[in-house]
């Protein structure tokens, strides 16, 4: 029963998840390259500033639905190396479980965005917008 009245609500449930993971990930981008409710900002163009370039861009065209599956591939492959990189580092001991190594955030974010960039925009994106007008009236050409 529960099925029958959620699963209509899929692909508007699928948006909100989008959006808000994209604003969640693009604050995360301000908070590294503005400084914004944080008292440590990385030097400009180190490694973790180019990674909160990254977040605040990829998350806004997201939230967007913009170039999503780019955006999301990117997003993902940049947490992954978050994740192995500043969480992880190889180690097969305790650090090996991310509720030790506090890379939780990093992980699901990798996994969420490869789920999204397979999804790709959705409704309420700018990617179905584009679809949508490029279809030329009259000829047949249908957008999912």
């Amino acid at each position: 029963m529960l099925s029958r009245l959620l699963s209509p609500r899929a692909d508007a449930a699928y948006a909100f998840l989008r959006i808000v993971a994209g604003l969640l990930f693009s604050f995360h981008g301000l908070q590294k390259i503005f400084g914004v409710l944080t008292t440590q900002q990385p030097p400009i163009g180190s490694q973790l500033w180019i990674g909160g370039l990254i977040e605040l861009v990829t998350g806004f065209a997201m939230a967007a639905g913009f170039l999503t599956t780019w955006a999301a591939f990117l997003a993902s492959g940049t947490m992954a190396v978050a994740y192995v990189q500043f969480h992880w580092k190889l180690d097969l001991g305790e650090a090996f479980f991310p509720a030790i190594n506090k890379g939780e955030a990093a992980l699901v974010y990798a996994v969420l965005f490869l789920y999204i960039s397979t999804r790709g925009g959705g409704v309420l994106s700018v990617d179905r917008w584009l679809k949508k007008r490029r279809a030329l009236p009259g000829t047949g050409t249908a957008v999912a």
